[in-house]
């Protein structure tokens, strides 16, 4: 997994203590922070289209974090939605990674991805903890019986559900050997938004404490950087913007996620930076 880096000149909590007023709470959060002339896209949707090249309609074949980067989206995803959290923390299981993943809710979300990964968190015990789900769900494991755990083709069908939205086409391009379905971008003003937001995150928008921005936009700069499609999207800076996004951005992605989960007021956080936390370790 890359990390930003300077650029130089060139051309290129515990569980019961939570309220039903706080989860209203990170709903708003969440609607506030997504434009209101954009679709409404899952955070899987949202890196696969920021790792997505516009006209060629795929993803670098040099980035092997992807796919690993869609699952905690995944993870996170459901957390957001109140489907998910983190076990209670005891005196035996106070770092993150030692605490299991547990159904909070198994209402169907509406997404068949989404509703896949729940079904399987839901029927597992005992019941794992985040860094083996994000293995299991892409299908990174030594264990012969827990292989139906993988969630095939996940890329291919969040684009698929980008092309009915709208944002992308599908193509065939020949390779040589093979031919292989594409999906160029079609509506750039989606993406375009999408860059625009991440970008204002972190410049205009920005605020020494990761309290006081947006779950799902801290959710999307940490899943970013996971999945290495973080710095493409700053790319387009200035150098003096983008060294100072880099400088803000590390804050985020170099914190320690079991001290950061300790100022948490929500369920989902403890998840997003238990995902951190899996891909440090990674």
């Amino acid at each position: 997994m890359s990390t930003l880096t300077k650029r130089s000149r060139r051309s290129e909590a515990p569980a019961e203590r939570w309220s039903n007023a706080e989860e209203k709470t990170e709903g708003t959060d969440e609607e506030q922070d997504t434009d209101s002339k954009s679709l409404r896209l899952t955070l899987m949707e949202e890196i696969l289209l920021l790792g997505l090249k516009d006209k060629e309609g795929y993803t670098s074949f040099w980035n092997d974090s992807i796919s690993s980067g869609l699952r905690g989206c995944i993870l996170v995803e459901l957390a957001l939605r109140g489907r998910v959290q983190l076990e209670p923390q005891s005196s035996r299981k106070r770092k993150l990674l030692d605490r299991k993943v547990l159904v909070k809710s198994s209402a169907p979300t509406g997404d068949v991805l989404l509703d896949e990964a729940l079904k399987h968190i839901k029927n597992t015990e005992p019941p794992e903890d985040v860094a083996s789900w994000i293995e299991l769900l892409t299908g990174e494991t030594w264990n012969p019986l827990k292989l139906h755990f993988q969630m095939r083709n996940v890329r291919e069908r969040l684009a698929k559900s980008l092309v009915e939205k709208g944002v992308l086409s599908t193509e065939k391009q020949n390779f040589l050997l093979f031919d292989m379905t594409t999906h160029p971008l079609t509506d750039s003003s989606e993406k375009e938004r999408l860059v625009q937001r991440l970008q204002d995150s972190l410049l205009e928008r920005w605020t020494n404490d990761w309290r006081r921005m947006s779950r799902r936009m801290l959710a999307l700069i940490l899943l970013a950087h996971a999945a290495d499609v973080l710095e493409n999207t700053l790319s387009s800076l200035s150098e003096e913007r983008y060294d100072m996004v880099c400088l803000r951005s590390r804050s985020l992605l170099e914190a320690n996620p079991d001290l950061e989960s300790a100022k948490v007021t929500t369920p989902a956080e403890e998840v997003i930076w238990a995902v951190l936390a899996a891909f440090n370790r990674s």
